[in-house]
Parts: structure tokens; C-alpha cells; sequence
């Protein structure tokens, strides 16, 4: 890899998507900060040559803890993949805020405020790069996950505004937008659900658990491995794009939500889990 870029910080290392970055990584020759709350279950990299931290990303204590290390070590990073998130689904009306609220938390304000405490590294040294993980979820929506597709949104447009912010420092923001992957996403659904099978919203749930369970089992899910082929492009980019779309039914997806009219498209999802 060219030696534009040399550190970077992964966080939601421990599992998935991140823990496949930063091995990737680690083989192209970078130093690679791997964080995540579990540290026993980043051992693996660790043992591979990264420098593994110990970061809730809802914990403001962790993220300062965290910067302040990456800053004894090496100053700060050139690379931030912010890929830590999870997904909290369920009916609006019976989902209780202060859930709605954790995952804004973790989805975007950890995100927001890492990004700010690594920022003045970056635009000291004149470059930098910061990829946004995203979703397919961040243009589309879905029935029972509003916060989750709210939180994305977001990430988004606060992706686009920063991005005019630091570009003149020399420092780029991309987002990256995974359809469907194969990693534990889904299967954490169940812990991160609301919703009352027995109430007003008992069908609809029954349905989209089904409809789920099928995608997992069933659906043309991509390897996590052509993930992280993206990201290694994006790291070797000279200038790179603002969005990066990658994964099964991705593509297909925001193309209908784009082109469709927002009812007809209402109606393809309702009945992709009838």
C-alpha cells in the first residue's frame, strides 16, 4: 500500500465487518488501532500486531482514555474507520426512548465525538481520511426499524457537512454504505428488540422476524472479505468518493427508493414481508 497513510483507528473491532478491516490492514503493512468494548474478543488481533483499546463508544471516559493512548503512541491516526454501530428495531410507538436515545448514542454522537478529539491531528499534518460506516439503511427505510434508519440518516448528512468542513485541511470523509453482509448483525436482532408479538404490531413483527430469519438463511449475502476490499481502495484512493456502495441488494434497493414513487415503494416493502 502506498505510504500516504499509515495509522488507523477501526472501532466495533471485535466482531464482523471491523475485525475484518483491521486484519486486512495489518496484512498491507499498517499500524492498526483495534477498539471495541470487549477486549477479549480482539485477541486475535492483538496477536496479529495491533494495538488493541478497550472503548465503549457510548462512554465519553473511553473515548477521551482511547484518544489520549493513540496520542502517546503516535500522535493521532491518518485513518479513522468509525464502523462501531448496532441496529434497534421494533415499532415506534413501543420502543422506549431512552432505547431510541442509546442508539443515537452509540450510531452517531460516539461517532461525532471521536471524530472531533482525532480531527486536529489530521489537519495539522495536512491529510487524513475518515470513512463513516454507514448502510444501504442510510438511503432506504424499512417497517419496525425507524431509530436504526434514523441513526444512519444522520451519519450521513453529518458525513456530507463535514466533509465541506475539513476539505480544505486536506482531510477527506467517505461513507460507506454495506448492503447485505454476512456477520452478526441480523442474528443480534433479537437482542435489540422492541416490540410486543401479541399487541397492536403483533403481525407485523411476526412477519419481518420471518422475513429476516429468511434473508439470513436464504438471501444472497455478500462476504465480509468484499467489505474490506472497498475500504483498502478507499484508503489507497488518491482523491476518493463520497459514498461507496457495496453488498447484496444494495444497489437494487436505493435505486428503487430513489426512482420509485415513496407509496410504491411503501408497498414493495410491506410486501416483502407478507
Amino acid at each position: 500500500m502506498p505510504r500516504k497513510y499509515q495509522t488507523v483507528l477501526v472501532t466495533g473491532a471485535s466482531s464482523g465487518m471491523g475485525k475484518d478491516y483491521a486484519l486486512r490492514l495489518l496484512k498491507e503493512g499498517m499500524t492498526v488501532y483495534a477498539a471495541a468494548r470487549s477486549v477479549d474478543k480482539m485477541a486475535d488481533l492483538a496477536e496479529a500486531g495491533a494495538i488493541v483499546l478497550a472503548m465503549d463508544i457510548s462512554k465519553d471516559s473511553d473515548i477521551v482514555a482511547a484518544v489520549e493512548k493513540i496520542k502517546a503512541g503516535h500522535g493521532g491516526v491518518d485513518v479513522l474507520i468509525n464502523n462501531a454501530g448496532f441496529g434497534k428495531y421494533g415499532p415506534v410507538e413501543e420502543t422506549p426512548i431512552d432505547a431510541a436515545r442509546y442508539q443515537f448514542e452509540v450510531n452517531l454522537f460516539g461517532l461525532a465525538r471521536l471524530t472531533q478529539l482525532l480531527i486536529p491531528h489530521m489537519r495539522d499534518q495536512g491529510k487524513g481520511l475518515i470513512i463513516n460506516v454507514s448502510s444501504m439503511g442510510g438511503q432506504i427505510y424499512t417497517a419496525l426499524g425507524a431509530w436504526y434508519h434514523a441513526t444512519k440518516h444522520a451519519v450521513e448528512a453529518w458525513s456530507d457537512c463535514l466533509r465541506l468542513e475539513v476539505a480544505p485541511f486536506g482531510i477527506d470523509v467517505a461513507i460507506l454504505q454495506p448492503g447485505l453482509i454476512r456477520t452478526d448483525f441480523a442474528q443480534n436482532l433479537d437482542h435489540n428488540f422492541d416490540g410486543d408479538e401479541d399487541g397492536p404490531y403483533g403481525e407485523l413483527i411476526v412477519k419481518s422476524n420471518t422475513a429476516t430469519q429468511n434473508a439470513i438463511e436464504k438471501g444472497p449475502n455478500s462476504p465480509v472479505s468484499k467489505v474490506s476490499d472497498v475500504v483498502v481502495g478507499i484508503i489507497r484512493a488518491d482523491k476518493p468518493k463520497t459514498r461507496y456502495v457495496v453488498g447484496a441488494t444494495a444497489r437494487p434497493l436505493m435505486f428503487l427508493h430513489r426512482y420509485l414513487p415513496s407509496r410504491w415503494y411503501d408497498a414493495l416493502i410491506l410486501r416483502a414481508i407478507s
